[in-house]
């Protein structure tokens, strides 16, 4: 069974409906032939984060991505740094001789 795309315009519509309008989830999800389990996940991402609610399938929130651009940059450097005490033993180890 192929998964319904829906695009961030379209959910951000169907839950303002039902966030700022108060309209009921089972009506919009009637009207709009979405399942009621559906619209709730997507109430619930968009009161989880109102600025960034859909941010796409594989894509990540400023933050997130931050975040793991960091965690990159910290393992990149440790990786470094093991190196450079590994050069560091080789080289002392050649001048005591």
């Amino acid at each position: 069974m192929k998964q319904a795309k829906y695009s961030k315009e379209f959910k951000l519509q169907a839950v303002r409906r039902i966030v700022e309008d108060g309209v009921s989830q089972a009506q919009v999800a009637k009207e709009l032939g979405v399942s009621d389990g559906t619209l709730r996940f997507w109430v619930k991402t968009y009161k989880e984060n109102k600025e960034e609610p859909f941010v796409g399938s594989g894509n990540l929130r400023q933050e997130d991505q931050r975040i793991r651009d960091l965690e990159r940059r910290i393992r990149d450097l440790e990786e470094e740094n093991e190196i450079l005490k590994k050069a560091a033993a080789i080289f002392a180890k050649d001048r005591k001789k």
